[in-house]
Order: structure tokens, then sequence, then C-alpha cells
């Protein structure tokens, strides 16, 4: 489409050079239609070698860009996009673990629009326009707020489950047959703080008031040792755990106050929801396993990359740990 100040659209144009094969001149025809000789001279230039179709608006993006990115690190950035699914600065900082590569975020952006996989949307990750929007805080200080909750995920086999062997596979087939029972789940306990993003995360065999209980616990001593010695408040939700005594008795002899949720609204507790889902992308589905152990002796390696290392898009591109107050005494 022509722009608001075109003179001519393309059949204006044809006329114009069809005027010219007549016999007309062109500096005489170009005076007539008020637009330039060298204008003109294009145009009928462009419809003696393709016709009525180099008449058409033509982009004004050079045709050659020497600066741009090579298109093997633009495949890099693409695969990177589809394995991790996550945005630029988490790709630039796997990218630089990983190969080796420095990319600038803003690249990495542009790249990802040239893609057409800008929008996690993009990638088939259904849910992401669904959500209602949301209203961001964040507490003054580390310890003002600890962020709580348990995110229940199915153990995997030994000798790997459907993402190892495929859905309806031999393997699988055979599981059935010989009705071996279901592997169960694990229960991965997890506390955040709400101003550094600092997470402490265990996997446990339940979720019952007890084993909540020693959680809170250990996730103090962990806080402590970064500097984070007073816990003002805990927020949780509703879950039985949580309500019970022995999980309440070890908040008070922290000297924590204890908050809940909204029922059925797990959007209040969203930080520690939000970190569930980089837990569940970036460790627990980052792979296809072989066994749960097998998982699971990579958990301690996603919390010291999510807690040391990893570009955080709230904190600037620092790490939770640029936040701490006993930063300096912690060995990354």
């Amino acid at each position: 489409m022509s722009h608001a100040n075109a003179p001519l659209t393309p059949e204006g144009r044809r006329r114009l050079c069809q005027r010219v094969d007549a016999g007309r001149p062109i500096c005489h025809v170009a005076a007539e239609a008020g637009v330039s000789r060298q204008t003109l001279g294009k145009w009928y230039a462009r419809w003696q070698e393709s016709g009525m179709h180099g008449l058409s608006d033509r982009s004004s993006a050079p045709e050659r860009h020497p600066n741009q990115t090579s298109t093997q690190i633009e495949d890099l950035v693409e695969q990177a996009r589809r394995k991790h699914k996550v945005g630029p600065v988490q790709l630039a900082s796997r990218l630089a673990d990983e190969h080796g590569v420095q990319v600038p975020v803003s690249t990495i952006y542009a790249i990802l629009r040239r893609r057409g996989i800008s929008r996690l949307a993009d990638l088939d990750v259904t849910g992401e326009d669904l959500r209602e929007p949301v209203r961001r805080y964040e507490w003054p200080a580390p310890g003002d707020m600890i962020h709580v909750d348990v995110k229940k995920v199915g153990r995997i086999p030994d000798g790997g489950g459907w993402a190892v062997h495929g859905r309806g596979s031999d393997q699988h087939r055979a599981s059935q047959r010989a009705g071996r029972k279901r592997p169960g789940y694990v229960y991965l306990h997890s506390a955040v703080d709400d101003h550094s993003r600092l997470a402490y995360t265990e996997e446990l065999p339940d979720e019952k008031g007890v084993t909540a209980a020693g959680f809170w616990t250990r996730a103090v001593t962990f806080f402590a040792a970064h500097g984070i010695t007073t816990i003002t408040r805990v927020l949780t939700d509703n879950g039985s755990c949580y309500r019970s005594k022995v999980f309440n008795k070890a908040v008070r002899n922290t000297g924590t106050k204890h908050k809940y949720t909204r029922p059925y609204r797990p959007q209040t507790n969203g930080k520690v929801e939000r970190y569930q889902r980089t837990l569940s992308r970036e460790w627990a589905r980052s792979q296809a396993w072989d066994s749960n152990a097998h998982r699971s002796a990579h958990l301690q390696a996603f919390l010291d990359r999510y807690n040391y290392r990893r570009p955080h898009t709230a904190l600037g591109g620092h790490p939770p740990i640029s936040r701490c107050p006993g930063a300096n005494n912690v060995a990354a």
C-alpha cells in the first residue's frame, strides 16, 4: 500500500510509462504528473524490465546487511529458545555458558522477531495469553516476606519414562501388560525471598505438616547463611500442611508471622508460583531423565545457577545473590 503522500499509485505509474512508450519525452510527462524526471525515469526502467510488477512499492530496507548476525549464531539462539523457552536475558546467559558465545540481549530479541518466535505463544506454550494482568509488588528488604509452596511432580521410573521411550512405545506397553504400579510422586518444597528472589528447594516424599515444618527450619538456616537472619513474615496457601499445628509452631519458633493467601487465588503467592514454573522448565523438564535419582542429582546445580549466576529480569539482569546482605560471605 502506498504511503499517505504518494503522488501516484502503481496504476498511475503504468499510465505515465505508457505515455513515454507512445513517444512523449520523459521530462514532459514527469512535469505534467508533478513528479521529478529522475523518479519517472526509475519507474520507466522498472516498467521495461518487469512490467506492472516492477511498479509496485518496494521496501526501503537495504538488500544486504553486512553487519547482521551470522546465520550460525541465529540458529544457536533459535535452538536455545525452543529448548529452554526463556526470554532474551536468560538466553544471553545460557549462550555464554553453553557455547561461549556473547550475544547482546537486544540482538537476541531482534533474532527472535525475525524468526517469528519472540512470544512464548509462538512456541505453542499453552496458557501464556490466558492469564489475567498481574499486580507487581516488592517488599523493601530481604527477609520482609518469604513465599513458601509445594509442587507435586511425578517420579521417573528407572530406565526413563515416556519422555525417553515415547508414549505407546514397546517399553510403555510392556509395563502396562506387567501391571506395574505407577512410580508415584515427589514433592518440591520451595521458599523464595520476596526482595532478593533467593530460592531454596528440597525434594521430599510428602507434604505433611511435619515434613513442611522440617523444611521451614532448614530454609531459615539457608537464608541465615546468606545474611537474611531475620524473617518477618511467611506467606503460604491454605494447604493442610501449612494449617497444621506443627508447622505453625515451627514458624513461631523463628519469630515469624504466618500469613495465608486468599482461597483459590495462587496469584497472591505469585513469586514462588513463578519460581516453580522456572524450576519446572529449567530443571524438572529440561531434558529426558534416565531415573528419578538422575534428575534429583541435578537439583543443586540448578539452585546454584539460579541463585548465584542466572540473571533475573526483575533484578536488572543480576542474580538473586546480588541483593543478599551476606553476598560477600557466600562461596557461589
